[in-house]
């Protein structure tokens, strides 16, 4: 039996989805990432997977990979906000001019500040406060000190 190289692309499924809808769909959602954000692998693979019903991050890599680069590539990092190695410098000077935040040694998308959570519905909004403004603090009750949790 001869050998056969697998695709790393994902294949059509049950749902009789093809690697190319697949693609389409990590096209749309990171085409539509804001300027000064960022999103990861792994957080667009699950996007495209609550309707898709599959892939992972690694695919989503392999998608980009073969955009030519007509996708804003360089807004998509991985867990720990580095872009993809062998582009990082191009990837991290195209981060700076959009004046998106960076960790303090400029080599990583700081993720607390500049992760990207599209809308259901509507347009992409503008960078925010990192964090909205939670409930009053109430010592000892519900929202106090000991019951809020920083993850």
């Amino acid at each position: 039996m001869p050998f056969t190289a697998k695709s790393s692309a994902p294949a059509g499924d049950r749902d009789g989805r093809s690697a190319a809808e697949y693609a389409a769909a990590v096209h749309r959602l990171v085409a539509r990432i804001p300027p000064g954000r960022a999103m990861t692998y792994g957080l667009i693979a699950e996007i495209v997977a609550e309707t898709m019903h599959r892939g992972g991050p690694r695919q989503v890599g392999t998608v980009l990979s073969r955009s030519g680069g007509a996708l804003p590539w360089w807004r998509v990092v991985n867990t720990r906000g580095a872009p993809p190695g062998p582009h990082a410098a191009a990837a991290l000077a195209a981060l700076r001019a959009e004046a998106c935040p960076l960790t303090r040694d400029g080599t990583r998308v700081d993720l607390r500040r500049a992760v990207w959570f599209p809308e259901l519905t509507g347009p992409a909004k503008p960078p925010g406060p990192a964090e909205p403004p939670g409930p009053p603090e109430v010592p000892g009750g519900p929202g106090g000190p000991r019951s809020r949790q920083i993850m």
